[in-house]
């Protein structure tokens, strides 16, 4: 049996709009500025990015939860960038597409900020 990983990933309304159109399966491609795709390890850390970045950018945040193969995924580091809840992974731009090839099921919402 498939052994999984849940991770987490806060995004915007236009990110959100993108995942929505893949039929909830994949994230999409980065912007030229965007180097690295970074999910973030646990819910809480995902909700503060959310609040804090998503919600003045835009007007409102969500938090993206999905299952994605361990034995893929392990392949990335966990980067701590603060606090020790503030833990993520930083997977290339251009290796998104194959990243977004071993999500296990539907990425789901699982939080909204306005």
């Amino acid at each position: 049996m498939l052994e999984t990983v849940t991770l987490y990933r806060p995004v915007g309304p236009k990110e959100l709009e993108l995942i929505k159109s893949s039929g909830w399966k994949e994230f999409p491609p980065r912007l030229a500025e965007q180097p690295i795709f970074y999910p973030v390890i646990n819910e809480g850390y995902a909700a503060q990015i959310a609040k804090e970045w998503n919600v003045p950018a835009s007007g409102s945040g969500f938090v993206t939860r999905f299952e994605i193969d361990k034995n893929y995924v392990q392949r990335f580091e966990v980067q701590n960038v603060g606090g020790p809840e503030h833990n993520e992974l930083w997977v290339p731009a251009e290796d998104l597409p194959e990243f977004n090839k071993h999500i296990v099921g539907m990425i789901q919402v699982v939080a909204e900020f306005h």
